[in-house]
């Protein structure tokens, strides 16, 4: 069956959540941005700065299952909606606070509200798409993440050096306010989406024979149960905790080593959150494309998957390489890979399970890759320090470069152990 060409909705939709995504990763930005004034504001090293990213990434855990579960029984519209109001009001916070334990609050509440947007949105792909434009579709809306990353450098210091750093917390944080008037008033489900053709609707279930909705409440415990699920989880445990490093150390790193002024705007950041929109929407563009040739689901998203691990480890090499602009390449190519790679791993979700169960098991595997993400920060902030201290920050960088660069083919060949009996058919390979 061709695509429908006199309707379109579901490209429509998929618009929204880009721009939710895209909100998401603009709020988390601005703190790696600020980190420079906000230690000399109060009085910040390294390991206070990582308590601080540990409060994120311990609540981001714990609210990627709550959320999860959350929607799936509230539904896509109200959970989404719930999860933005949240965590925007948490974003504009961070600009009232005036202690280290007030940004220990606002992060922790930054991070549980902000968990349920990758649970929300993948939910919303598998609503709205079938499973041959699934991983394209996720790769434009994860993409958002990177025009989230490309705005902050842009923006941050444009506010911070007219108003200050607080009203860069208020002014960002606000964005998403203005998202909840546009979601409320047009998103819903296919079904009940009164402008969708009857033939965009028969496009968007032509492929999901075989996945039904089997229940509205689903037990953990046998989410617990599906291959797809612990494949999904490992893939976070490796690789999540990366990118966190590269989100909130990139711009530090470029500030230490390269000597880079953060107050303005910071092209080498730029480029670099540039390339993970190419990674993004080409690593979904790529696995679509091989299943539209007649390739198996599963095998063009393992094939694309190993390519963008492959990808990553020119970054461990780093410590040879001296020029600022190179440096850039390869850390461009590195994040762009990881985008890749994460828009195929989510779609996994969708690709083997009921719609009713990819928010939980999206939550459920994004709080195991948080939660190795806590640990993380403060090793980097040992490492940091130590190497600091030495004179030798670059050294410090070098390690956590090496640990990146081969987390990701550590993670692709787990997940091939786990899926390497499978055949491609989606609820008949549950049990472990």
């Amino acid at each position: 069956m061709q695509s429908p060409k006199n309707r379109n909705i579901r490209w429509f939709m998929l618009s929204l959540v880009f721009l939710a995504t895209t909100i998401n990763y603009l709020d988390r930005q601005v703190m790696g941005l600020l980190k420079p004034i906000l230690e000399k504001e109060f009085s910040w090293d390294e390991k206070d700065y990582s308590y601080i990213v540990m409060a994120f990434t311990t609540t981001y855990a714990i609210g990627y299952l709550a959320m999860g579960r959350f929607i799936d029984r509230v539904g896509t519209k109200i959970g989404y909606a719930v999860s933005l109001i949240v965590w925007s009001l948490a974003s504009i916070g961070h600009g009232f606070v005036k202690s280290t334990v007030g940004f220990l609050i606002a992060r922790s509440t930054l991070g549980i509200s902000e968990a349920g947007n990758f649970p929300a949105a993948i939910k919303s792909v598998a609503e709205w798409f079938p499973k041959k434009e699934r991983a394209l579709a996720t790769g434009i809306f994860n993409s958002g993440a990177t025009v989230g990353a490309i705005l902050a450098p842009l923006l941050v210091p444009f506010i911070l050096g007219h108003y200050g750093w607080r009203e860069t917390f208020v002014w960002i944080g606000a964005l998403g306010l203005l998202w909840i008037v546009l979601w409320w008033r047009f998103y819903n489900i296919p079904e009940k989406t009164k402008k969708l053709s009857q033939e965009e609707l028969q496009y968007i279930k032509s492929d999901q024979a075989g996945q039904t909705e089997e229940q509205s409440k689903v037990p953990l415990s046998e989410l617990l149960k599906y291959k797809v699920t612990w494949a999904f989880a490992i893939g976070k445990i490796l690789t999540d905790p990366i990118w966190y490093f590269f989100m909130f150390w990139l711009p530090a790193y470029f500030a230490d080593v390269f000597k880079m002024d953060l107050t303005k705007p910071s092209i080498p950041l730029i480029i670099i959150y540039s390339g993970t929109t190419i990674g993004s929407i080409g690593g979904g563009f790529l696995s679509s494309f091989l299943i539209k040739k007649g390739w198996a689901i599963g095998r063009a998203r393992s094939f694309t998957m190993l390519l963008f691990a492959l990808m990553v480890v020119p970054v461990m090499f780093s410590k040879y390489v001296d020029n600022m602009w190179m440096i850039t390449i390869i850390i461009a190519l590195a994040t762009a890979a990881h985008q890749g790679w994460g828009a195929n791993l989510m779609t996994t979700v969708g690709d083997k399970l009921p719609n009713n169960y990819v928010s939980s098991v999206i939550g459920f595997g994004g709080m195991l890759g948080s939660a190795a993400g806590i640990l993380f920060p403060l090793f980097i902030g040992i490492v940091l320090d130590t190497f600091k201290k030495a004179g030798n920050i670059n050294g410090g960088y070098n390690i956590i470069f090496f640990i990146a660069g081969v987390s990701y083919i550590a993670a692709w060949g787990i997940i091939w152990l786990i899926n390497r009996n499978a055949t491609g058919n989606s609820v008949s390979e549950k049990k472990i």
